[in-house]
């Protein structure tokens, strides 16, 4: 794959991507302020996951029979009536269901792009390369949604955070993922690969049979955990304390910059770095962070453990899809992929609500700490970590 493929790739990613990433600040502002409690709020963000929970392995399978371009165009058509629905129907129902719609064709979106890139590498060194490249998409789609759509909520309307602002907000964001299907309908195909002739049938399941493949699937659950709680805790954390929506979104913003960065550096550095190096230094800075972040009140200091934050987990979803895709056969790189995709957003759907019950125990900070304990405790898994000899 040419780098003018790969940068197509990037920006499609983006504009869907995008999508999501700002329906998850305005969807939760909106409900707070239509008097919703953060419990609520937590089942909301949550909604967003849960599509991927049971579509992941069938979109897996889908992307493995018929590539790329088919299981885009079903995103596009879905993430642009979520949206929709929600700018006509400005409700909480309305707003449940533009999460489950958007949340879905993401995760679509991600095993088709990853499995397209993934396939198109040439040996280990390209492989961790085109996954950095391509993780900048989220990392910047996570910049430009929040950020766009905080502005448009304070500024768009006749005031601000008024209907009409979140209207135009949701007007906006629905016509990205038609600019995705633009740049993605003419991508080649690949050739598709079939299992081996009389090979008996199997599974997605059959996967973690694996013991590498179910250790990686952990410590990517750590990773997304720690990921999960800065973009749910902060938007709550920040209304609190009488941040408007500009403000937290500019700090959803600079962790997001941060992690765009890193992974822009990555590709620089991926002959000379390992998989496991990255994702242990990645859990200790993660687990340091967590620990001071509740402390902090100013928004300038709180941008810095954001853009931290971002250089930390930033660094971690390249190594992850490389040393999958090392691990899987090739045919059944899309079903790895759902199977990966189902677990982290099981994980996200169950994580918010989990959430904001604790947060209502101990407090928001709290949330930080105990989640910080975790990946701390959860490092050791990182550290058995290994690929097969080639």
């Amino acid at each position: 794959m040419g780098g003018r493929g790969l940068l197509r790739l990037i920006a499609a990613q983006v504009c869907l991507y995008a999508t999501m990433a700002g329906m998850r600040l305005a969807t939760p502002l909106l409900a707070l302020q239509q008097g919703y409690s953060p419990a609520a709020v937590g089942v909301l963000i949550a909604l967003f996951a849960l599509t991927q929970v049971f579509l992941a392995l069938p979109a897996g399978r889908y992307a493995d029979r018929h590539g790329l371009r088919r299981p885009m165009a079903w995103a596009v058509l879905a993430a642009s009536s979520g949206t929709a629905l929600a700018l006509l129907v400005p409700t909480f129902a309305a707003l449940c269901v533009a999460a489950l719609m958007t949340g879905g064709a993401t995760g679509a979106t991600v095993i088709a792009l990853q499995r397209h890139v993934g396939r198109a590498a040439t040996d280990t060194s390209q492989l961790k390369r085109m996954f950095s490249w391509l993780a900048i998409a989220p990392a910047a789609a996570n910049f430009l949604g929040p950020f766009a759509a905080g502005l448009l909520i304070d500024h768009a309307g006749r005031a601000p955070a008024d209907m009409l602002a979140f209207r135009v907000c949701f007007g906006v964001l629905a016509l990205l993922p038609l600019v995705c299907w633009l740049l993605v309908r003419r991508a080649p195909e690949q050739p598709t690969v079939l299992p081996t002739p009389g090979a008996a049938p199997t599974r997605a399941w059959d996967l973690l049979r694996e013991p590498m493949f179910r250790r990686l699937l952990f410590v990517n659950w750590l990773q997304s955990s720690s990921w999960d709680v800065h973009a749910f805790v902060l938007p709550v954390l920040g209304h609190e304390r009488g941040m408007s929506a500009a403000v937290i979104g500019s700090l959803l913003g600079a962790f997001a910059i941060a992690a765009a960065v890193v992974r822009m550096l990555l590709p620089l550095v991926a002959a000379r770095t390992t998989e496991r190096g990255v994702i242990q230094a990645s859990t200790v800075v993660t687990a340091s962070v967590f620990c001071i972040y509740p402390l902090l009140h100013s928004p300038w200091l709180m941008g810095a453990c954001s853009v931290v934050l971002g250089f930390a987990l930033g660094s971690v979803q390249p190594m992850i899809m490389s040393m999958l895709h090392q691990l899987t056969p090739a045919h059944r790189h899309g079903e790895a992929l759902g199977l990966r995709l189902m677990t982290i957003n099981a994980s996200s759907v169950a994580m918010p609500m989990l959430f904001g019950s604790l947060g209502a125990v101990v407090g928001i900070g709290g949330v930080f700490w105990v989640v910080g304990a975790v990946v701390a405790a959860g490092s050791r898994a990182v550290r058995g970590l290994a690929l097969p000899a080639r």
